[in-house]
C-alpha cells in the first residue's frame, strides 16, 4: 500500500520553499491561498526567519499550502493518508473530507486561536528521547506534563508550562535524555482548550465529504471512514495528544510497502525507518526529491501488480 504523509508544526525552515517556486503552477497556487488565508505564504516560505515562521498562525497555514501545492504537483494516488498534527488538515483535503480551501481556512482559525491560548500562560514542549516508555509516561505524570506526541520508535514528546518542564529536565527518566524544543506552546495539551471552542464553531458551518482513501486518525490511529467523525476529531485534537505510534501500527496492519512524506519532508520518514522496517521511504526536501518519490510509486505499483 502506497502511503502519503504530511508533517506538523517545527517541520518549516527557513527558505524551504525557494526551489518549489520554479515549477509550473506553483507559484500561482501559493498566491491563490495567500489571498484565502490573508498571508503572504511565498515571502514566509521564501525570506522569512525562523522567528517570523515559527508563529503558530503564520507556521500552520504555511505547512498545509506547501504540503497540498507539492502534493498536486506529485499527483500520487495513495491508498492510505495520515498527518501529523496539523498535517491531519493536509491529509484531510488529500482524502477529499476537506476542499483544499476549506482546509486551509480552517487552519488559519486553527493557527490564530492556539496562538492565543499559547499567549495565557508560558509553556512549551520537550523531546524525550530513550528510556523505557513506561518509566517515562510515569515521570511526565510525575511533574504534572502531558504525553503530547507518542511518536513511537522511543520518542514522546512532553507538553505543559516553562517550569515543569524545566524541573522535568533537571530530574530526567533513567536512560533519556529530555531536548527542549523551539515551539509556541503546549500543543496537545489542556493548554489549548480555549482553541478547540474556537475551532469547533469555525467548523461548524463546513459540511465534510467521507474520505475516499483510507485516513488515520491521531487520536488512536483508528482508519475514520466518516467525514463528519474526522472532522469533530480535528476540532477535539487540538487540546488532544497525538498518537502518532498508532498511527504507523495502523500502517503496518494495512500492509504499507511504500511511504511518501510531503514537503517540508524528513520528520515522519525518520519515525517510519525505525518503526516501519522494510517500508520504501522517500521526504519531499526540494524537486530533485520528486524523482525519487516517483520512482518509488512505480515500483510500489508493479510490486501490487504481481
Amino acid at each position: 500500500m502506497l502511503v502519503i504523509v504530511a508533517p506538523g508544526q517545527g517541520a518549516q525552515t527557513p527558505g524551504f520553499l525557494n526551489p518549489w517556486l520554479e515549477l509550473p503552477g506553483l507559484a500561482d497556487r501559493l498566491a491563490a491561498w495567500s489571498d484565502l488565508v490573508g498571508l503572504d505564504l511565498i515571502t514566509y516560505g521564501t525570506t522569512a526567519d525562523a522567528d517570523e515562521i515559527r508563529d503558530t498562525a503564520v507556521a500552520q497555514p504555511l505547512l498545509v499550502a506547501a504540503g497540498l501545492a507539492v502534493a498536486e504537483v506529485l499527483g500520487a494516488s495513495p491508498g492510505l493518508v495520515a498527518g501529523h498534527s496539523v498535517g491531519e488538515f493536509t491529509a484531510a483535503a488529500l482524502a477529499g473530507v476537506l476542499t483544499p480551501e476549506q482546509s486551509l481556512t480552517l487552519v488559519r482559525e486553527r493557527g490564530q486561536a492556539m496562538a492565543k491560548a499559547a499567549a495565557i500562560t508560558q509553556t512549551g514542549m520537550s523531546a524525550v528521547l530513550g528510556g523505557a516508555e513506561e518509566e517515562v509516561l510515569a515521570a511526565i505524570a510525575e511533574h504534572g506534563l502531558t504525553p503530547a506526541n507518542t511518536n513511537g520508535a522511543g520518542q514522546i514528546v512532553a507538553g505543559g508550562t516553562l517550569e515543569q518542564l524545566a524541573a522535568f529536565k533537571a530530574a530526567p527518566p533513567a536512560r533519556a535524555r529530555v531536548i527542549p524544543l523551539s515551539v509556541a506552546g503546549a500543543f496537545h495539551t489542556v493548554h489549548m482548550a480555549p482553541a478547540v471552542d474556537h475551532l469547533r464553531e469555525a467548523a461548524s458551518g463546513v459540511t465534510p465529504a467521507d474520505p475516499a482513501v483510507t485516513l488515520l486518525s491521531n487520536a488512536d490511529g483508528a482508519a475514520i471512514a466518516s467525514g463528519a467523525e474526522f472532522l469533530r476529531r480535528l476540532v477535539s485534537q487540538v487540546a488532544s495528544p497525538v498518537r502518532w505510534d498508532a498511527c504507523m501500527a495502523t500502517m503496518a496492519d494495512h500492509g504499507a510497502t511504500t511511504m511518501i512524506e510531503l514537503l517540508p519532508g524528513g520528520t515522519l520518514t525518520g519515525l517510519a525507518k525505525r518503526a516501519l522496517r522494510g517500508v520504501a521511504t522517500v521526504a519531499l526536501k526540494t524537486p530533485a526529491d520528486l524523482e525519487a518519490a516517483r520512482q518509488a510509486i512505480s515500483s510500489h505499483e508493479s510490486s501490487e501488480e504481481r
